[in-house]
């Protein structure tokens, strides 16, 4: 199994930062706008259509505020056998944030795929919680 994982460093307050991700409906609008496009809430579980295209199912598997860190798995997908990924928010300072974003992947052959997605929703992420 393929195991990715990025981190980016954001200029705002961890607890603001963690709001945005634990927000798990809104991230088209509060957390990737345009990596995302649009995100439709099912029981226990979230539909999110990415700029690209590309449709996904992901069950929300934890929502923890004390680690602030979400935890979901990629359901139904025709290119992956497995996903499961977490990110988590912390503290870098007053006023910054560590945000780690890993994800395990099979087939292992879309694991740089796949790292070039995470790389591409840290930078919407640190671009749209710094404004």
């Amino acid at each position: 199994m393929a195991s990715i994982r990025k981190e980016v460093v954001i200029d705002a307050r961890p607890d603001a930062v963690w709001d945005a991700i634990r927000d798990v409906g809104a991230l088209h609008t509060r957390l990737v706008p345009g990596f995302v496009v649009d995100t439709t809430l099912e029981q226990g579980a979230r539909v999110v259509t990415f700029g690209n295209g590309l449709v996904a199912r992901e069950l929300i598997v934890d929502l923890d505020d004390a680690a602030r860190r979400l935890a979901w798995a990629v359901v139904g997908s025709p290119r992956l056998t497995h996903h499961n990924a977490s990110v988590q928010v912390f503290d870098e300072g007053a006023r910054q944030s560590r945000v780690v974003w890993i994800a395990d992947v099979l087939p292992h052959e879309i694991a740089g795929y796949m790292g070039e997605r995470l790389e591409q929703g840290l930078g919407v992420m640190k671009k749209t919680l710094e404004r």
